[in-house]
């Protein structure tokens, strides 16, 4: 597959999750909640986790944001439900290595996630798809 075929692929993986978001709401009844936002460019997010024995066991999030930061949110809820909470953070970390142009190993089961890799030539942008992740972080390393 060529490079702009491939480019053309991942733009529309990121725009389908934006335009139907998986695991968009809030978890109620005792999830985890954070809630974290981008000042630069207005994005927010409420990232709520149901984390049952080190396990994530459901993954939902809410907000505002461009389709990269939505998109991103689709993506990592989808992809880290049922992992354990260092499994979840493995997976956020090599994302963080994606989007920082470094090497990276994503694994297989985590998804669309790839899709993303692109984000690494905007610099400007990078921070919209870290936003969830971050949330992600900020509110595991506490349960860890």
């Amino acid at each position: 597959m060529s490079f702009n075929n491939l480019d053309q692929l991942y733009r529309s993986v990121i725009m389908d999750h934006y335009k139907n978001p998986r695991n968009k709401g809030v978890i109620e009844d005792g999830a985890l909640t954070i809630d974290m936002n981008n000042p630069t460019c207005g994005d927010r997010i409420r990232l709520t986790l149901d984390i049952q024995d080190e396990v994530v066991r459901d993954a939902k999030f809410d907000g505002e944001g461009c389709s990269i930061s939505m998109s991103s949110a689709s993506m990592m809820t989808e992809a880290i439900k049922g992992k354990t909470i260092a499994e979840a953070l493995k997976m956020s970390d090599e994302f963080s290595k994606m989007m920082l142009g470094e090497d990276y190993e994503i694994e297989e089961d985590a998804g669309d996630i790839e899709a993303l890799s692109g984000v690494a030539k905007f610099p400007a942008r990078i921070k919209c798809a870290t936003l969830a992740w971050k949330a992600l972080e900020r509110g595991t390393k506490n349960e860890e």
